[in-house]
């Protein structure tokens, strides 16, 4: 009996001294509740085997993947979305599990019918999704937050650019007010500054309904150029920090998406210098 104590409390102090270790390895962002993952349109260009094998390269342990990326691989010209068999599903899962990524969610969505949101709910329970990123047709939110509940998956709302119906956090609040903690925002803060929306007062009118982010940082206007685009964290015109900070004092937990939209073949550079401005940035904070 006496041994038989003595290996209970050995496999105790081993299980404590694993666990101490395991935090240890943790950034200081997911000690905080904090998660970095990739928008796979930041690879759309390559095929979903490639982008999780990019996203490895990263260091990056989440994805979210968009409806339409291409899978290439075994799949070839197959795309992802809920037309996939249960067996793709299952194998694609294990694919990005084996490169130690987990699929954290799909979007942005936009149904082209009612019908297609069981659909979707269904996909994103078979392959153990946190949350759905999409845009909702305003008369759907009924089916939308029941099929949330009954799949236990959030409804992350995106704001596209006008004339989306989301484009600024009221539109969106006057929607979710009255409805379930598992409806709220992905916060695309790119889209907002190009919208002329200051990006930290949005994220402070979404106080305890932000669910992920599409977080970047972007250019300055210039004369002739069509959009303003992507660039390294704390390069662009954004106050990145600041809108960490926000994030801090809200208490928020969880997604912070890299939806890189430039240098579409080479972006890999670029986002290990974001990486590595938010794991610096999120030190100092916490």
């Amino acid at each position: 009996m006496k041994n038989l104590f003595g290996i209970i409390i050995a496999l105790a102090g081993c299980l404590a001294l694993f666990a101490c270790n395991q935090k240890s390895m943790q950034t200081k962002a997911e000690q905080n509740g904090w998660r970095l993952g990739i928008q796979s349109y930041t690879f759309h260009l390559f095929t979903l085997t490639e982008a999780l094998d990019k996203t490895q390269e990263l260091g990056i342990k989440y994805i979210e993947i968009y409806p339409g990326h291409k899978l290439g691989g075994k799949w070839g010209d197959k795309v992802f979305g809920f037309e996939l068999d249960d067996q793709s599903r299952k194998e694609i899962k294990e694919l990005a599990g084996s490169k130690g990524i987990k699929i954290v969610g799909t979007g942005v969505f936009v149904a082209g019918n009612s019908d297609d949101w069981e659909k979707m709910f269904r996909l994103a329970k078979s392959m153990d999704m946190e949350f759905i990123t999409c845009e909702p047709a305003l008369d759907d939110w009924d089916l939308v937050e029941s099929l949330s509940k009954e799949y236990s998956i959030k409804v992350a709302v995106h704001n596209h650019p006008q004339p989306s119906a989301y484009w600024r956090p009221e539109l969106l609040l006057a929607q979710i007010a009255d409805r379930s903690k598992q409806t709220g925002s992905c916060s695309d803060v790119g889209h907002w500054k190009r919208e002329g929306l200051d990006p930290i007062e949005c994220l402070k009118k979404l106080d305890g309904r932000i669910i992920s982010l599409h977080f970047k940082d972007i250019a300055a206007k210039q004369e002739g150029a069509s959009e303003q685009h992507d660039v390294i964290w704390g390069t662009g015109i954004l106050n990145v920090k600041g809108m960490l900070e926000e994030l801090k004092r809200q208490d928020f937990k969880g997604v912070f998406s890299i939806e890189y939209e430039y240098n579409w073949e080479n972006s890999v550079p670029d986002i290990r210098k974001c990486i590595e401005y938010f794991n610096d940035t999120v030190d100092g904070l916490f």
